[in-house]
């Protein structure tokens, strides 16, 4: 056997648009050509099985080795082999038809057509980072004999009867002197641990050190011994039945995902068949209250291939604060497998992974709800995004979302809310009135004016809930959310019920024109209100509308980004039936009146954590003046 020829292919510019377009990552290379390995590996377990193959089957790991001095990369495997008849079939003739109108294809649009697997464009991937690459490959049929290829990266080829005495195929890639990173160690494993690591066959890369005990009893002695280090993990849970698993296979598979996170809350073991193929482990993270959407955090595979942790098309955007892994060889993949294409199986599987996702949920819920509320904290950021971007997912959420009473620090589901304030929190116009604070240190002041009216206030304290509240409102009917600070108390909820001023007109004018000048700021609106002895006697609130706006301005979205740079407009109500406003109109020391119209003003700004600066030391050394 020996030949020399040209590769088949219809266009000298495939080994450039491979080099230059196809793999935006050189480390690619070692997935494929392991991929590669992998496939000829299960091909020879497959005719075994089959009985098409009756030789023995002996090891069938995969090993990588680096020769430092030689400048080499080996991948080598013990799968079915090549004769030279077929290294010309699938190496040399890159044969798909019309070459070259996939590679002008390609490199308009940078994408191509499902073809990943295909055409032998994998293997050239090795041109990337190796100025020679050789073959050496002994095929699995009875006397064939072993073949020798080489290539340097042109169009041109030499193949020749080799020297190989074991079954399968050794690729050995001459480094090119750009790419020297992967002659070492540590990078390899690298690239190995990222792309391999859940590989169906035992992958060796280098060897390992293990104590192992020899003798028995008292005589027995530790002794350290070198092992093939096998890298990967052939059988990961995900390829199991869930009815053979246990709680703790699932958390110790999560800290070999993650080694340095806190355990999971709990997970979803996805396993379909049909319409497509779907298997994989989504995992539900602690999450704090700050808005951790960690993304990245979901790996996609394709039969057990690391292909990449942007799933952004695969998983829904309100999944993607979940861990784990998908595997699916039904998801289309672009010719180098760095991103998928659009598909309808895409939306197919995303939307069956919100299905489960609710159910899983919804079971939780069912089950043992007293738990599922000790969860709230880290999962009601979750479902509350996915109820604001789904509505698939809200109509299955609302039956499980929940909302936390301040007053009488226990959960409510949205229907259960709805009954338990109806009577006392509906206004005039028929609408039920949700009352929630975002602050309940800061907003005490107001909840306890709300619990004298016995209206019960709900906290949404989360960095969404500016949006989640909007999105109740559209949903929800007849219902009006209002943050517990938004107005006085007897605005809050509108009932169309007056109380009485016990100041007359004049008075109220003489009230107000003493606090207009004792306040002097432009973005005070001041009004004044016959509230009751009790409630404080002067209040400031921003008005719902224009603190939401504000709101969902900051946190991004809301359609109205100007909002987040307009001035902050209050309303300053003064409390026409305090004694305080009895107290400055007998004074008759204008002085005086304004310096306790000043006081109370003060006191409402320090309510709202908004008196800071030269203003709250002037307020202390009055108080301190008053106490005299």
């Amino acid at each position: 056997m020996q030949e020399k020829g040209t590769i088949s292919i219809h266009s000298e510019n495939i080994f450039p648009i491979i080099k230059k377009f196809l793999y935006s990552d050189h480390e690619v290379f070692l997935r494929e050509l392991v991929s590669n390995a992998v496939d000829a590996t299960q091909k020879i377990k497959s005719l075994s099985a089959l009985g098409e193959y009756t030789g023995e089957l002996g090891d069938t790991s995969i090993e990588i080795k680096i020769n430092k001095k030689k400048k080499t990369l080996h991948v080598i495997d013990r799968g079915i082999g090549m004769t030279g008849e077929e290294i010309k079939k699938y190496i040399n003739q890159i044969a798909f038809s019309g070459a070259t109108e996939f590679v002008e294809k390609y490199k308009e649009k940078g994408e191509g057509s499902g073809i990943i697997g295909h055409f032998g464009l994998g293997f050239y991937s090795a041109f990337m980072v190796a100025s020679k690459v050789e073959i050496k490959s002994l095929s699995r049929e009875e006397g064939a004999k072993p073949a020798h290829w080489i290539c340097d990266g042109s169009t041109e080829f030499e193949l020749t009867e080799g020297d190989k005495k074991e079954r399968g195929s050794e690729v050995i890639l001459h480094i090119n002197d750009d790419s020297k990173e992967f002659l070492e160690d540590h990078r390899v494993r690298e690239v190995l641990n990222k792309y391999c690591k859940f590989l169906p066959v035992p992958i060796i890369f280098g060897e390992k050190e293990e104590t192992i005990k020899e003798g028995e009893g008292d005589d027995a002695k530790e002794k350290k011994v070198k092992k093939p280090d096998v890298i990967n993990n052939p059988n990961p849970l995900w390829t199991k039945s869930p009815a053979d698993l246990k709680d703790e296979d699932y958390i110790n598979f999560y800290k070999e995902l993650y080694p340095f996170s806190e355990e999971p809350l709990f997970w979803i073991h996805l396993n379909v068949d049909f319409p497509f193929n779907l298997t994989g482990i989504l995992y539900f993270p602690k999450i704090k209250n700050e808005l951790e959407i960690q993304k990245n955090k979901i790996q996609l595979y394709s039969r057990q291939v690391f292909i990449t942790d942007e799933v952004k098309d695969v998983v829904p955007e309100f999944l993607m604060l979940l861990h784990g892994v998908i595997d699916s060889p039904d998801i289309p993949l672009n010719v180098s497998r760095s991103y998928l294409q659009a598909d309808s199986n895409v939306k197919k599987i995303n939307s069956h992974i919100t299905k489960k996702v609710a159910d899983k949920l919804s079971d939780l819920y069912k089950s043992d709800r007293k738990s599922f509320e000790d969860k709230w904290e880290s999962i009601g950021l979750f479902i509350k995004y996915g109820m604001m971007s789904d509505d698939k997912f809200f109509d299955k959420a609302k039956k499980f979302c929940l909302l936390k009473s301040i007053n009488q620090d226990k959960y409510f589901t949205l229907d259960e809310y709805t009954e338990h304030v109806k009577t006392n929190q509906t206004d005039k116009d028929g609408n039920v009135n949700f009352i929630y604070a975002t602050n309940p240190a800061k907003q005490d002041a107001f909840i306890t004016s709300a619990e004298r009216k016995s209206y019960d206030v709900i906290l949404l304290d989360s960095p969404i809930d500016s949006h989640f509240i909007n999105m109740l409102e559209q949903k929800l009917e007849k219902t009006s959310m209002k943050r517990v600070d938004a107005d006085i108390v007897d605005k809050l909820i509108d009932k169309d019920e007056k109380n009485e001023l016990v100041l007359s007109d004049e008075e109220k004018e003489k009230l107000k024109k003493v606090f207009e000048e004792a306040v002097n700021n432009k973005s005070m609106t001041i009004g004044i209100e016959a509230l009751s002895p009790e409630e404080l006697p002067v209040t400031i609130t921003l008005p719902e509308f224009m603190r939401r706006m504000k709101d969902m301005a900051q946190t991004g979205g809301g359609g109205m980004p100007f909002m987040g740079n307009m001035p902050d407009q209050f309303n300053l109500t003064i409390n026409g039936n305090h004694k305080l406003a009895g107290k400055i109109l007998k004074e008759t020391d204008e002085a005086k009146q304004k310096a306790i119209a000043k006081q109370g003003y003060d006191l409402a700004l320090l309510s709202q954590n908004m008196l800071n600066g030269k203003d709250l030391t002037q307020f202390i050394s009055r108080s301190v003046e008053m106490m005299d």
